[in-house]
């Protein structure tokens, strides 16, 4: 069989292009949700840490040590097999829930590492011309907090996708999970799986792309 034929078997035969794109979707939409909204929470979550309130920050820093250190897949079979249970959630929606948890706890220990890392001389000066508290946090130590985290926020956003290949083990028709039957169906593991890597690397790559694009678009307004 040439190669041209097991690429139309794995790729065309029986609609196969539509399920990989609907198990795309199904990993994108994963991804997106989870991200906005664990970003959301850990910057919630990373207030509470760098509370001076006890009764705040230790909840929080048990949070982060929890969530941080726990596989992913078992935190997500917890919350399917044992949290959620029996309530009426969708699976997907589950695995959003999870995986929010989960980027919180990382997203929250970089916006406190970040914070710390900041030139707190610069919010004192401007505290001192006069700024609230919100501004100098907005205008002075917010820049700084962005340039500092980005990268390593980059970073968060590929692990996701990649982490969310395991939602397979909670019945959702995911990219990974249509690979890994399409392989099955058509007997080529490795050509399809190669595919499969293939589709997540430009997933990756075209994060890096959006964030380049945002370096660039911020370095024109610097210069304008």
């Amino acid at each position: 069989m040439s190669l041209n034929e097991i690429l139309y078997r794995i790729l065309i035969q029986g609609g196969s292009y539509m399920t990989i794109l609907k198990g795309l979707r199904a990993t994108v939409n994963i991804s997106v949700f989870s991200l906005l909204i664990g970003t959301l929470l850990g910057a919630a979550v990373c207030a509470l840490r760098m509370s001076g309130h006890r009764i705040l920050n230790i909840p929080a820093k048990i949070y982060i040590v929890i969530l941080r250190g726990s596989p992913v897949l078992m935190l997500l079979m917890l919350m399917y097999y044992g949290v959620f249970a029996r309530s009426s959630l969708e699976a997907a929606t589950i695995a959003i829930i999870t995986f929010s948890l989960n980027v919180a706890a990382h997203v929250a220990e970089l916006l406190r590492a970040s914070i710390s890392a900041t030139d707190h001389g610069q919010v004192e000066a401007a505290r001192t011309l006069g700024f609230s508290a919100w501004q100098a946090f907005r205008l002075v130590t917010l820049p700084q907090v962005i340039t500092i985290a980005k990268p390593v926020y980059q970073s968060t956003v590929v692990n996701l996708i990649q982490w969310t290949s395991v939602v397979g083990y909670v019945s959702i028709t995911d990219l990974t999970r249509v690979i890994n039957n399409i392989a099955s169906r058509t007997m080529q593991p490795m050509i399809t799986i190669i595919i499969g890597m293939l589709i997540y690397l430009a997933l990756a790559y075209i994060v890096h792309g959006l964030f380049a694009l945002s370096d660039f678009f911020a370095h024109r307004r610097e210069t304008a």
